[in-house]
């Protein structure tokens, strides 16, 4: 499985960014797709998932905010965050994995992308 994430850059409190994620290889297995972000010195955390069938679950930190979607003949999965703060400041990473239909619990394979930087900052 290759995830390949773009679209990250530098952005002021209050701005818009849209990141993407490609998914290649054999991704059949898997039924949801996720954004974990990992900001200097945390631990990487899980910012939203979204499942085939299209059900999204988000930190509470970023609902309202953030929006998942997924393309899924295309295999890429988006991450529009508007509304930016400081805090969002991080690494943001795209994954694979497999999650109840409701997209309540969001369970990772070990497949991670190289990340896309996100810095907000005035």
């Amino acid at each position: 499985v290759q995830l390949v994430e773009s679209g990250g850059g530098l952005v002021q409190p209050g701005g818009s960014l849209r990141l993407s994620c490609a998914a290649s290889g054999s991704i059949f297995s898997f039924n949801a797709m996720g954004w974990y972000r990992q900001a200097p010195g945390k631990q990487r955390e899980l910012v939203a998932a979204i499942t085939s069938g299209g059900s999204t679950n988000y930190a509470g930190s970023v609902t309202g905010r953030f929006t998942i979607t997924r393309a899924n003949t295309e295999n890429t999965v988006y991450l529009q965050m508007n509304s930016l703060k400081l805090a969002d400041t991080a690494v943001y990473y795209c994954n694979v994995g497999k999650s109840d239909p409701e997209a309540r619990f969001y369970s990772p394979m070990d497949y991670w992308g190289e990340g896309t930087e996100v810095t907000v900052s005035s």
